[in-house]
């Protein structure tokens, strides 16, 4: 006889059905895993023996062989201990061969038969109820899988012996609620910054059309500052991104420590990050830093301190909207659409151009130091801005009257304007912003003045601009006409995005 069990293996924040196929055999006593089981599934051999031990059962002396069907799909983690420990139990009568059909089950058991928390539930749960089944996973994680489908059947035990007593008719066990994080934001204000007008309005047209933006600026201009405070004034997730981010929350295995949140993620890695670390990969793929950033904000400080690997290999997400990290033996594909702020120092000294200051090295102390960023990498980035140094008179100002709250109110506005626009066109989604739709739509919809159009071809021949820096600068314009309220976007909306280029001439000069 042979009892199957359904579980699932993660690709990505994809889920595929593995099914666990356990035969007790005659023969000399033997406990065997096959199915291309990584390490952790491996020893999930003596875990499952332990577990079982203490809830009063003993393996059978015979040969136990676990199959993990399909055989050619590598098996990764500690969530296959509970599949194994129900096909055991199955095939030694435990409990009722077909008490688990229709269900999918995934959870690490601990030596004294608990179950403990495992990555992934929610993508596992989405799967499962795809397919019409229920779950049995982690008492932990039921409040994570709740949200898969309010209709869909859930068990969430905290120890095997409850599994066993619910599987038998003895304990009925509950079904889990959703369980939502306090959605709260940052204590830092935007009306904490003073000065820095010019910013504050680049801000408000990056947070408004999810533009990239790189401020370049001395030591103490506030670039760090105004960047902490844009979470603060982007609007909160809608249910579709909030659901995309907390699967990829979920199998990065941190989101049982924040919960589900409309507020979008902030990422801020350190300048020392390796490749992997940025962009996903390891012996299991793991997300990165650009995923874990999607739906939200990746903040790179001190820019040219990045290694210009890393910072090349950030050109595909930044096009595409996903990272595809390639193996051997399997393909992960991650989203990563995220919206990108970096900040640097004009040079190595970080006085080069302020007023009264001459840098030893020259006009070489700046070219050098920005050519660590190459030209590629900044010709994806929308918003170029020069952030000048604060005076002493802009620090003793009083506080603006204007708050973070008032400019979130006006980005809302904007970004609902961009989704009534791009709702009805095919091949946008829903939550479409002017920075990501494509560049077919954005031509089709954008409504460009005569005069405007002028300016910009003219603009484009001086500059030199690229075919992706012409269309960014459309973008551009097509937000500040949003943040207007104009049907269409006039000359002045032009002027104004390309003044945000303006910079990207010098930069692209010295990379």
């Amino acid at each position: 006889m042979v009892a199957r069990v359904r579980t699932v293996a993660l690709e990505g924040i994809d889920a595929r059905p593995v099914d666990v196929q356990v035969q007790v055999s005659p023969g000399l006593p033997a406990f065997t895993i096959v199915g291309l089981p990584d390490k952790a599934v491996a020893e999930s051999r003596e875990r499952v023996r332990a577990a079982l031990t203490a809830v009063g059962l003993s393996l059978p002396p015979k040969r136990i062989t676990i199959n993990l069907a399909p055989a050619d799909l590598p098996k990764e983690g500690s969530h296959f201990d509970l599949p194994i420990a129900a096909g055991v139990m199955a095939a030694i009568g435990a409990i009722p061969a077909t008490a688990l059909d229709g269900q999918v089950v995934l959870g690490e058991l601990a030596l004294d038969a608990r179950i403990s928390a495992v990555a992934g539930v929610l993508p596992a749960a989405i799967a499962a109820n795809a397919e019409g089944c229920g779950l049995v996973c982690p008492g932990a994680c039921g409040g994570e899988a709740a949200w898969a489908a309010s209709d869909m059947e859930i068990a969430a035990p905290e120890t095997l012996t409850a599994l066993v007593n619910h599987l038998n008719g003895n304990q009925v066990l509950p079904r889990p609620k959703p369980v939502i994080g306090v959605s709260t934001y940052a204590t830092a204000d935007m009306r904490d910054v003073r000065g820095q007008e010019s910013a504050k309005r680049a801000l408000e047209v990056a947070a408004a059309g999810g533009h990239n933006l790189l401020m370049v600026g001395p030591p103490g201009a506030g670039k760090s500052m105004l960047a902490a405070r844009l979470p603060s004034i982007l609007p909160d997730l809608t249910p579709a991104e909030m659901l995309d981010v907390s699967m990829i929350r979920s199998v990065a295995g941190v989101l049982g420590e924040t919960g589900l949140s409309s507020v979008r993620p902030f990422r801020g890695p350190h300048h020392s990050a390796s490749m992997a670390a940025m962009v996903g990969g390891g012996m299991k793929a793991r997300p990165g830093e650009v995923t874990l950033a999607h739906n939200g904000v990746l903040f790179l400080d001190e820019l040219p301190e990045f290694s210009p690997q890393v910072l090349d290999s950030l050109r595909q997400p930044l096009e595409n909207g996903e990272t595809v990290i390639a193996r051997a033996n399997h393909r992960v594909t991650y989203p990563s659409r995220f919206q990108l702020v970096a900040a640097m120092n004009p040079c190595r000294c970080g006085m080069a151009g302020e007023p009264g200051h001459t840098c030893r090295r020259g006009a070489r102390c700046a070219a050098d130091y920005q050519a660590r960023i190459s030209g590629p990498f900044l010709d994806r980035v929308d918003i170029h801005l020069d952030i000048p140094a604060v005076t002493a008179v802009d620090l003793m100002q009083p506080p603006a009257q204007e708050t973070s709250a008032d400019i979130r109110a006006r980005v809302e506005v904007a970004r609902m304007i961009q989704r009534e626009r791009y709702a009805s066109v095919a091949g946008t989604g829903s939550g479409m912003t002017n920075a990501a739709v494509p560049a077919p739509v954005l031509e089709e919809t954008i409504d460009l003045a005569a005069d405007a159009r002028a300016l910009l071809a003219d603009a484009a021949n001086r500059m030199a601009l690229s075919a992706r820096g012409f269309h960014r600068v459309l973008r551009v314009s097509r937000t500040l006409a949003d943040l207007d309220g104009a049907p269409g976007v006039s000359r002045v909306h032009v002027a104004e995005a390309l003044s945000y280029r303006a910079m990207s001439d010098r930069l692209a000069a010295a990379a």
